[in-house]
């Protein structure tokens, strides 16, 4: 019989955070090998918990969850994340303008989906999260990345950026604070960035997930605030912030003038009933998330544990022969590079697939969000700050083996 062909349009869609080395490293798992996990950002299973009174408004409302909801989300819910973005200076939002979906990736695909003609280009950091990409593609769309180099602190340059700018260029994508580097955006980048933006009749999509998880007195700029008049769609969710991706609550929200972006609006609401609406069970731990404390402020100060494992990344890289890292500002990860004076010839891939096999620490290889002949790796900050201390032992082995195996510079 023949084969099931899949689409044409994976083609170009990669995930490697849990592609090949993660099947590789459950392989390894079930013939009784202890790898150690550094390979995506789900704080659960590194031993974080959500908040109680999350859990307690679950319990409380269940017997108000059984029904399908509005197909934007409960109101209660979006008159929270409403007041929430307007406290942060948007503008012109109010919960007709805000859409809770099943996590921001839902939400990250349906507003492409809404605005995106086949071949229309949308502009993306580089390194990415790569769900972004595939979004764009599976929509129609053509990525056109814009680099954030380690030279510049992974922040972006606005002349860069415009000058990718085409007659094709609907949307500007930003991630702030950064995954996977940890960079954080100052108001200064941000507004030369929303003044390309407006030259060109962009769109700006911002996604915000990590807005609260910062280091060293950081402080988070919202996008919509910077934007203003102009429409800007800012994601958020509980998934990072209140330690609770399981629940898979993000949301949307539409800011900036009303008459421009209202059939893009009314596109979005299309898009959403067509999927009825979001779990509504999770949806209640909305409001009393916002409205209650910010837990996470003691796992990023000094002493508390995401601090603490950010500590022992830094000083891993510090003390080792061939990695250099910029100290990540924000979000749960760290994105350390080889030294090119060290291991002159370097492949990410086979770096991370000899570290699995060879000393069982599982990371990410920087080309898998879209980084062209990428040195870097992506590790995550969740796991206890002793292991991941121990992931840089580990990581010096195998990178002191390549290094061997270099070929020998002719002495003249």
């Amino acid at each position: 019989m023949a084969s099931i062909n899949p689409s044409s349009h994976l083609a170009d869609v990669r995930y490697e955070i849990r592609g090949a080395l993660t099947r590789r490293a459950r392989e390894l798992d079930a013939a009784g090998h202890e790898i150690i996990k550094l390979n995506i950002g789900n704080p659960a299973r590194y031993g974080f918990e959500t908040p109680a009174h999350l859990r307690e408004a679950i319990a409380a409302h269940l017997h108000d969850s059984e029904a399908y909801c509005h197909e934007q989300g409960l109101d209660v819910a979006r008159e929270a994340i409403a007041e929430q973005q307007r406290a942060r200076g948007a503008q012109q939002v109010s919960i007709e303008r805000i859409f809770i979906g099943n996590g921001v990736s839902e939400l990250i695909d349906l507003s492409l989906r809404a605005l995106l003609q086949p071949g229309d280009e949308v502009l993306l950091p580089s390194p990415d999260y790569p769900l972004w990409s595939a979004a764009t593609i599976l929509n129609g769309g053509t990525p056109r990345y814009y680099p954030c180099l380690a030279e510049n602190d992974h922040l972006p340059d606005a002349d860069e950026i415009e000058a990718l700018v085409t007659p094709r260029t609907r949307a500007l994508v930003l991630i702030n604070p950064n995954n996977p580097t940890g960079a954080n955006y100052p108001r200064a980048l941000l507004e030369r960035i929303v003044a390309v933006a407006a030259r060109h009749n962009l769109l700006l999509l911002v996604d915000e997930i990590y807005d609260e998880v910062l280091y060293d007195g950081a402080v988070f700029q919202p996008l919509a605030e910077v934007a203003g008049d102009l429409p800007c769609v800012s994601f958020g969710g509980l998934s990072k912030v209140y330690r609770a991706c399981g629940y898979r609550v993000g949301w949307l929200s539409l800011s900036g003038n009303l008459q421009r972006s209202a059939e893009y609006r009314d596109a979005l609401q299309l898009l959403a009933a067509l999927r009825l609406c979001a779990n509504v069970t999770a949806q209640w731990t909305i409001p009393v998330a916002l409205h209650g404390p910010a837990t996470i402020r003691a796992l990023t100060a000094p002493g508390g544990r995401l601090h603490e494992a950010r500590r022992a990344v830094v000083e891993g890289v510090a003390a080792s022969e061939f990695l250099a890292v910029v100290k990540p500002a924000g979000a749960l990860y760290a994105f350390p590079q080889i030294r090119t004076d060290r291991i002159a010839a370097f492949d990410d891939e086979t770096f991370a697939l000899r570290l699995l096999e060879q000393e069982s620490v599982l990371v990410v290889p920087g080309s898998s969000f879209n980084v062209p002949e990428s040195r870097h790796l992506r590790l995550t900050l969740l796991p206890q700050p002793a292991q991941l201390r121990e992931v840089f032992v580990r990581m010096e082995r195998v990178l002191a083996r390549m290094a061997e195996e270099q070929p020998r510079r002719a002495v003249a």
